[in-house]
């Protein structure tokens, strides 16, 4: 049998080369696709528990009293009296009922005696609790002093910060609102420097007992911008970030801190609007907020402003700030509020 002992052509050397040239090609495309394919699987399996994680979280505020639960002596553990101010109507007084409900001692604050000494009287017939009436107005800068004094023999395990003021039910412009100078100093003195001045005046018994609560009302419109109430939501903004450092600063030392935003409720501050499906009686939506209490550093209170914060925030801003929109608000306000509310400054009496 013979054996070839010739030389390979030319021809076919180069058909050799050039096919393992293509063939090197395609293995490199085939890693490159491979490598392709499981980025974007790793991407969309990412994005996919991200989500779904988000979406477990959200599921919990469905069952707050599973997720969140609160013994009955959860309140009475943390110390025997709670101070709540602006406590003679709306928020605030819901939230004295209820602590006293669950067998706290009250302390009401505000700036009106006849009230303060009605709702004292109604708290004590209905619970049996004892109810202490501190008369404040929290937009004098000097009254701390005063406070402090008639608070400092008592053993305060929750501290409710609700007292506030809405410069005008009516939404302006910043430069539109009466007395501008004298109106943001009210406004910075009753929902800033109050919340400060009161946490650093019941905080550190807290801290030395390693147990509290303190619990600050903020406002659902702060979760964005809000232009015409600018004022108001900055004010409001300050009271989220506040108990929110706050919190993470003493919450290994056994106090919980959280601020409440909340939507409609039915109180004189939001020209008391009708209760509907969106808008609580304070009582409701205190009821409803207390459950969420051990939910996290801010919440809104009741699924239904859940929703409609996250609403608010995926709405893209040159939409809530188109001068359209904002012009439409301010007539529907103006349109829906009784004439003696207009240019009215809204406070807890």
């Amino acid at each position: 049998m013979g054996v070839f002992t010739g030389t390979v052509t030319p021809s076919l050397c180069h058909y050799v080369q050039t096919f393992r040239v293509q063939q090197d090609r395609l293995f490199a495309l085939d890693a490159e696709m491979d490598f392709t394919e499981q980025f974007f699987i790793s991407l969309g399996a990412a994005v996919v528990l991200y989500y779904g994680i988000k979406l477990l979280f959200f599921s919990r505020i469905l069952f707050p009293k599973v997720c969140f639960p609160i013994s009955e002596t959860f309140f009475t553990s943390m110390g025997e009296w709670a101070v709540v101010t602006g406590a003679s109507e709306g928020i605030g007084r819901a939230y004295a009922f209820a602590l006293a409900e669950r067998g706290m001692n009250i302390v009401i604050m505000s700036r009106t005696k006849s009230t303060l000494d009605q709702v004292a009287k109604e708290i004590s017939n209905s619970t049996g609790q004892k109810v202490r009436v501190i008369i404040a107005d929290f937009t004098d800068e000097n009254i701390f002093g005063e406070v402090e004094e008639q608070l400092k023999d008592l053993c305060v395990g929750v501290l409710v910060n609700n007292v506030g003021i809405l410069p005008s039910f009516i939404p302006y412009r910043f430069l539109e609102s009466e007395d501008l100078d004298q109106t943001i100093t009210k406004v910075i003195n009753c929902n800033v420097k109050t919340m400060v001045k009161m946490c650093r005046m019941i905080l550190p018994q807290m801290d030395k007992r390693r147990k509290g609560v303190i619990v600050n009302i903020s406002s659902g419109i702060a979760s964005v911008p809000f232009p015409l109430y600018t004022l108001y939501a900055a004010s409001k903004i300050f009271v989220e970030r506040f108990s929110q450092g706050l919190q993470a600063e003493y919450e290994n030392r056994g106090i919980l801190i959280q601020a409440v935003a909340p939507f409609g409720v039915c109180t004189r501050m939001a020209g008391y609007q009708p209760p509907n499906s969106v808008t609580f009686l304070p009582e409701d939506f205190v009821k409803n907020s207390l459950q969420y209490l051990r939910a996290g550093n801010k919440t809104h209170g009741s699924i239904c402003h859940i929703v409609l914060g996250w609403i608010l925030q995926c709405i893209p801003l040159k939409v809530l700030h188109s001068d359209s929109l904002l012009q439409g608000m301010q007539n529907y306000v103006k349109k829906t509020t009784q004439p003696a509310a207009s240019g009215t400054s809204f406070k807890e009496p």
